[in-house]
């Protein structure tokens, strides 16, 4: 075998035992950094595909816009089939990529415009957001769950934002009627990430086939859906296995959803990132449980989350 030789003629000299180990032990060194580097809670949380926005904070989840500049766009009733049109709000920027997507469903006899508030508040925190309208005012809970992933089915495949959703990521909310139908539509497709029913009405109280995380809120005051027979049923029923939790709001009506309302939204936010982001960061709003409060009569819920 031909051997390469110095101009010298000599071989180059073999490094040292000692600086061989040396090097060695730098080297293992450094692979034990990478690892715990990779190891530590903040690479974990970095890790998270689906994280979205700032490192929250309780002033972040309580103001009235979030840290995405947001626009929308209205969808008429005749370009769609199975719910009555809406208007869609979502971050104007790409550059996170693809958001979660939420639907929200008015309540009985009311339109898309009685819960538009909760468009742009949630866009702003790294969502898109479809308020509908009915086929009908007058329709019932199981109507409003269809309607509601016919939206869904809408926004992920047909809308003009269809590009900007994670389909993977979804989530249903509605008031009163429309709280009934996100509890309809979470039975229906056990695929959903979170659910939120606002002072709900559904003559179904038990809802054990539930496998999606929701958060049930009822109002202290609500005499059109009371608590008793209404949202604590809708709570108690849910698996005790599942990622649940209970807010009763208090000095609130049936129709306090219907305004913009910061305990409704603080929570919603926190809900949606943690399910539907799976954002840990968020679990910090919802566990411990959260106190009874001026806004809070009650809260419960099963904590620490396993989702």
């Amino acid at each position: 075998m031909q051997q390469h030789l110095l101009p010298s003629r000599q071989h180059p000299p073999r490094p040292s035992r000692s600086r061989t180990f040396t090097g060695l032990l730098t080297a293992a060194a450094a692979t034990a950094g990478l690892l715990m580097t990779a190891l530590a809670p903040g690479a974990q949380a970095a890790a998270n595909p689906y994280e979205r926005g700032p490192a929250p904070t309780n002033a972040s989840i309580e103001a009235s816009r979030g840290s995405y500049a947001t626009s929308q766009t209205s969808v008429s009733s005749l370009a769609v089939s199975g719910f009555g049109g809406g208007t869609v709000y979502y971050p104007t920027s790409t550059a996170d990529g693809a958001f979660g997507a939420v639907v929200i469903s008015p309540g009985f006899t009311a339109y898309q415009s009685s819960i538009a508030w909760l468009g742009p508040r949630l866009a702003s925190q790294g969502f898109v957001v479809f308020t509908i309208d009915t086929n009908t005012t007058l329709d019932q809970p199981d109507s409003r769950g269809r309607q509601l992933l016919s939206a869904l089915d809408y926004l992920t495949q047909r809308s003009s934002v269809r590009t900007r959703i994670d389909a993977t990521r979804l989530g249903v909310m509605g008031h009163s009627m429309g709280g009934g139908g996100s509890l309809e539509a979470a039975k229906s497709r056990t695929s959903l990430k979170a659910a939120i029913p606002l002072t709900g009405w559904n003559t179904d109280k038990t809802w054990p086939e539930l496998r999606t995380p929701t958060l049930v809120v009822g109002a202290d005051g609500d005499t059109v859906a009371p608590v008793a027979s209404h949202s604590e049923p809708f709570y108690e029923s849910l698996p005790g296995s599942l990622d649940k939790a209970y807010l009763e709001l208090r000095g609130a009506s049936h129709f306090t959803p219907n305004s913009s309302n910061t305990t409704i939204a603080k929570y919603s936010i926190a809900w949606l990132k943690r399910f539907i982001d799976n954002d840990t960061r968020y679990e910090q709003f919802l566990c411990p449980i959260p106190r009874p409060s001026v806004t809070i009569a009650e809260y419960r819920g099963n904590c620490p989350h396993a989702s």
